[in-house]
């Protein structure tokens, strides 16, 4: 096996992209399953009245799995020099470690979910915007050839 090169820049960036997502929504969705009011939130309960949800627990449960748990762990895969056997099992680009191609993944996660969230509540706000930009940032940083070099198996 190749020693991997120093770790660029970009992966560092990548990392703390997904910090900063993980513990957001972590805090997100714990606030919304703590209180499925979304009294802790200020978040009112008509804005669910155009979704399936009569309250914010399973949407917090979404959150604080799918956009909290899921890049952390990514973020401990980016960190991480050597992948679990797991990790080699579940990746779907071979090329690629896992740790790149769940980065990629998160990226369309907070795409879709956003774009859901705004379709159920007919609202776009400021926040929802910066969320698909964020989206579109771990996208972009993880298409980066540079990370993509660093994460290959083959370098």
């Amino acid at each position: 096996m190749v020693a991997k090169h120093r770790k660029p820049f970009a992966c560092y960036l990548l990392i703390c992209l997904h910090i900063f997502l993980g513990i957001g929504a972590l805090f997100g969705g714990g606030a919304l399953i703590i209180s499925p009011d979304g009294s802790i939130l200020s978040m009112p309960l008509k804005m669910l009245q155009n979704s399936p949800f009569n309250n914010f627990l399973i949407p917090g449960l979404i959150l604080f799995v799918g956009l909290g748990i899921l890049p952390l762990i990514t973020t401990i895969f980016l960190i991480s020099e050597k992948p679990s056997k797991i990790a080699k099992k579940l990746r779907i680009d071979k090329e690629k470690d896992l740790s790149w191609n769940s980065s990629l993944y998160v990226g369309f996660i907070l795409i879709i979910w956003i774009t859901v969230e705004m379709y159920l509540i007919k609202e776009v706000a400021l926040i929802h915007v910066f969320y698909i930009f964020l989206g579109l940032l771990i996208q972009a940083v993880t298409l980066l050839p540079s990370v993509k070099k660093y994460y290959s198996n083959n370098q």
